[in-house]
C-alpha cells in the first residue's frame, strides 16, 4: 500500500512579499488570546479597556522574552547579528515568552493598581488556547516534531508527520526526511483539553482565593509539556537536561504547592478538589 505524503508549505507570496504561516498563526494566537481575555474579563469585574492596555504591555514583552530565551541557548547559530530579529522564520521559545509576559503583568499591576493573581486567573485560559493555536505554526515551519518513526504502520497523521527537510543531524532519517512523531499536534490537543478544564474551573467553581485557576494551569500544562518534551528532537539543553522539562517540573511543583497551601489554609471548608468533584457530579446528573 502506497503512502500519501503531503507537502507542507511554509507560507505564500503576496505582491512579491513572502508571508510565513508561522507568523500568521503566531499573530492569530495573540489576537485570540486577547479576545478571549476580554470576554472573560467582563464577567470578572475588569473592563475591556483594562485588557487592551494590558495587552500593550504583555505582547511586546512576551515576544522579546520568547526570542531572547531561544537565542541565548543557541548563540552558535547566530553568527549574523541581524538574524536574531528574524522571528518570522521561527525560534520563539514559549517559556521565555511566559517569563516576559509575567514581568509585563507585574509592571501593569504595579502601575494601574490591579490584583496580580486575579488577572492571572483571567489570562490562564486565554494563554493556553493561544498556545494550542500557536503550535500549528510549528507544523507549517517544520519544527517541534518528535523522534523518527520507522514503523510503516505508524506513519500516518496525526500520530506522525512527514518532515521533508529534517534539520536534526543525529536523527535516524539522516537528514533526508521522514516520518516523525507529531509532538506539536499532541501538545495542541493537550492544551485544548486544558483550556476546557480551566474554563470549567473559572465558571463553575467558586474559589475564594485568587490565583487558583492559574495554579491549575501550571499543573496541567506542566504535566503535558513534561512528557511531550521528552519525545522531541529539538529541545534546548542545559548540559544533559532538557530545559523545558525542568521548567515543566517546576510548574507542577509550584502549582501543587499553591493548591495545597490554599487547601490547608481553608481546611475548615471544603478543599478545592472536593469543590471540583461536587461540581462535576452535579453537571453529570
Amino acid at each position: 500500500m502506497g503512502e500519501i505524503v503531503l507537502s507542507i508549505p511554509s507560507g505564500f507570496d503576496l505582491f512579491g512579499l513572502h508571508i510565513n504561516f508561522y507568523g500568521i498563526t503566531s499573530a492569530l494566537s495573540y489576537l485570540m488570546g486577547i479576545v478571549i481575555t476580554c470576554l472573560i474579563a467582563k464577567k470578572r469585574g475588569f473592563k475591556t479597556e483594562d485588557i487592551i492596555t494590558l495587552a500593550c504591555y504583555v505582547v511586546p514583552m512576551a515576544i522579546i522574552g520568547a526570542r531572547l530565551y531561544y537565542v541565548l541557548f543557541r548563540l552558535e547559530y547566530y553568527t549574523n547579528f541581524w538574524d536574531i530579529f528574524k522571528i518570522w522564520e521561527g525560534g520563539l521559545a514559549f517559556y521565555g515568552g511566559l517569563i516576559g509576559g509575567a514581568i509585563a503583568v507585574l509592571i501593569y499591576c504595579a502601575i494601574h493598581k490591579k490584583n496580580f493573581f486575579a488577572l492571572l486567573d483571567i489570562i490562564a485560559p486565554s494563554l493556553i488556547f493561544g498556545q494550542a493555536l500557536g503550535r500549528w505554526g510549528n507544523f507549517f515551519n517544520h519544527e517541534a516534531y518528535g523522534f523518527y518513526v520507522d514503523n510503516p504502520n505508524l506513519q500516518w497523521f496525526p500520530f506522525s508527520v512527514f518532515i521533508d527537510d529534517c534539520n536534526q543531524p543525529d536523527c535516524a532519517c539522516g537528514g533526508a526526511g521522514g516520518w516523525h512523531l507529531a509532538t506539536f499536534f499532541y501538545e495542541s490537543m493537550w492544551n485544548l483539553i486544558t483550556f476546557a478544564i480551566l474554563m470549567l474551573l473559572l465558571y463553575k467553581v467558586k474559589f475564594k482565593q485568587n490565583g487558583m485557576v492559574a495554579a491549575y494551569y501550571l499543573i496541567l500544562y506542566g504535566i503535558g509539556r513534561m512528557f511531550i518534551e521528552g519525545l522531541r528532537t529539538d529541545s534546548l539543553y542545559l548540559g544533559s537536561i532538557r530545559i523545558s522539562q525542568l521548567l515543566s517540573v517546576i510548574f507542577v511543583v509550584v502549582g501543587v504547592c499553591w493548591v495545597l497551601y490554599y487547601t490547608i489554609k481553608n481546611r475548615k471548608r471544603k478543599d478545592s478538589f472536593s469543590i471540583i468533584m461536587d461540581v462535576l457530579k452535579n453537571d453529570l446528573k
